[in-house]
């Protein structure tokens, strides 16, 4: 077995302010025995204007968000999956949504950048993340080594989860790592069905980790952290507000939900 935390935030136009959130949590989950905690999308700032993220990216590998980042995974000795971050590309208009993923060395061991970027239009509400986002090309997982264990993730980032066809393309992993900011108007209509049928289609654990509230810049989000088991089943989680939660992923469950029904053997495309 291998312990798991999900944080949940509320994050603001203030980076510092929200780094600070985020040590607090991920300290409390690493107390608690987690060894993989994972920040929602977009943790470090959910800016006044699509715009802003411009002014705090990093290029990949430095910057002071990603050395706070390195440090937090070595002090508190997890693997630090760190939600979203803002990577400079070369367009200078534009920078990678990236998920990066910090080692209990304070590594990067893995860096998956959003393939599906998000639109929506409805009413007042309105949302395009090309404006100011690189479409990310490639899927990504690691490996974890943990109490003679070895455990696979795979990463995607929130509106990901709308693609069975990218979860497919990362085979056989146990659990999914899915950090988000999705909105209370398509949270509320899809957020749990869509987690759901990621983890029974692919069967395996799917661990969502959400932002939950309402924002400095008016925008509402859906939270709803959650743990999902390879059955489909919501083994834990946070409706608001900010906080964590825990679960464990046990080898013999995922064994016994492929075995007794061996979907994954019986694919023919």
């Amino acid at each position: 077995m291998i312990k798991v935390a999900s944080i949940q935030m509320v994050s603001s136009s203030n980076p510092l302010d929200n780094f600070g959130s985020a040590e607090r949590l991920i300290e409390a989950c690493a107390r608690n025995g987690a060894k993989i905690v994972v920040l929602p999308e977009y943790f470090c700032l959910l800016g006044q204007n699509d715009r802003q993220k411009l002014s705090i990216q990093e290029a990949f590998g430095s910057g002071p968000m990603q050395e706070k980042l390195a440090n937090f995974a070595k002090t508190y000795q997890i693997y630090l999956v760190a939600g979203t971050l803002p990577i400079s590309s070369n367009d200078p208009d534009r920078v990678w949504n990236s998920t990066l993923v910090f080692n209990p060395e304070g590594k990067i061991v893995a860096r998956y950048n959003k393939i599906h970027l998000f639109s929506f239009s409805k009413g007042s509400e309105s949302y395009n993340e090309s404006l100011t986002l690189q479409k990310g090309l490639e899927p990504q997982t690691f490996l974890v080594n943990e109490n003679h264990e070895t455990w696979s993730f795979g990463l995607s980032i929130c509106y990901d989860i709308r693609f069975p066809e990218l979860y497919r393309a990362m085979g056989h992993v146990d659990c999914h790592l899915i950090p988000a900011a999705f909105t209370y108007t398509t949270g509320s209509a899809h957020w749990e069905i869509l987690l759901r049928a990621r983890a029974i289609e692919n069967q395996c654990y799917v661990l969502a980790s959400a932002q939950g509230g309402l924002h400095d810049n008016g925008r509402k989000t859906w939270g709803h952290s959650m743990l999902i088991s390879p059955w489909g089943e919501i083994s834990t989680q946070l409706e608001n507000g900010e906080g964590f939660i825990l679960g464990e992923l046990n080898r013999q469950e995922l064994e016994d939900v492929r075995a007794n029904l061996p979907a994954l053997s019986h694919r023919t495309l």
